[in-house]
């Protein structure tokens, strides 16, 4: 009895595997998912990527680990200007010696930005996000700070840079300049620049700005002419690239090489970061993996 009851087993399953084959040839059956996407190798000690249409997570090196995020934090700079209430963009800004002495003594990246000169918040903006100027980054705090000095006004607005970095959910970031140049407690991860450049990237200047290859000002000089600067042009190489948007670059001695990124293509929208990539080249060959990874995963 148990030999036939196992006979009558064998008998079944190969009966339904005839079946499933016939089925299978005839198309009955749904197609196989499709072959997995594998997720790409990068040389960036940190990495993230997100769907930014819904927020979901494609992939994960070190996301959450803190490290140095160099001219990548000029996006917090940015984000906390733009959220000002009543904000003017064609309100001047006169270039302040202080100004100068910072980028002097800090060797910075620079604008090439004029003491004396009046300059508008958007251009100060251009300015910062194409050309990595540290000094209209430093204009623009002053600017928006509150205080009755030039380094008590810096200071509160990097107190505006913290806050609002607590209120996107920035829980590993901390920030002690307005442009990276760290003094001792300045970083942030991959994960948290992500949402913050995802923030920014929702309003339409700083779109607008992060995605402009060249740009030109016309500033006003402290006698009254018109002083047209030497073209801005932006450091962000990419973009263009694989419907690459934005968003800014870093680098520094301890920093490495740094890139928070956007790009959309057929409508897949997607938005990371790297950090501490050892090389530029290795930046811009580990963002391109990334980039095509996560168009791939979401179609």
């Amino acid at each position: 009895m148990i030999t036939a009851t196992k006979g009558f087993r064998v008998r079944r399953a190969a009966a339904v595997a005839v079946t499933t084959g016939a089925m299978l040839v005839t198309g009955a059956l749904t197609a196989a998912p499709a072959q997995a996407v594998t997720a790409p190798t990068i040389t960036a000690k940190g990495g993230f990527l997100m769907n930014s249409a819904t927020g979901t997570t494609l992939f994960n090196k070190a996301a959450d680990t803190k490290r140095l995020t160099a001219s990548t934090t000029k996006i917090m700079t940015a984000k906390v200007v733009l959220s000002q209430p009543n904000l003017n963009l064609d309100a001047k800004v006169t270039i302040k010696k202080e100004v100068s002495n910072y980028i002097v003594s800090k060797g910075a990246s620079s604008a090439n930005l004029i003491v004396g000169d009046k300059v508008t918040v958007r251009q100060l903006l251009y300015g910062m996000m194409l050309k990595s100027g540290c000094d209209a980054a430093m204009s623009l705090a002053d600017k928006f700070g509150t205080g009755t000095t030039v380094n008590a006004r810096v200071k509160s607005f990097i107190g505006k840079m913290n806050t609002m970095a607590k209120n996107l959910g920035m829980t590993n970031t901390h920030f002690d300049s307005f442009d990276g140049i760290s003094n001792g407690s300045n970083y942030s991860t991959p994960r948290d620049l992500t949402k913050v450049a995802r923030s920014a990237m929702k309003n339409s200047t700083f779109k607008s700005v992060v995605k402009t290859k060249y740009y030109t000002a016309k500033t006003i000089t402290s006698s009254g002419s018109t002083r047209t600067m030497a073209t801005w042009k932006n450091t962000n190489l990419l973009l263009g690239w694989n419907g690459t948007l934005g968003v800014k670059t870093g680098s520094g001695t301890e920093a490495k090489y740094c890139l928070v990124f956007a790009a959309t293509l057929n409508g897949e929208s997607v938005i990371g970061a790297v950090l501490t990539a050892p090389s530029e080249a290795d930046r811009t060959t580990d963002v391109k993996k990334l980039i095509n990874y996560g168009y791939a995963k979401i179609s």
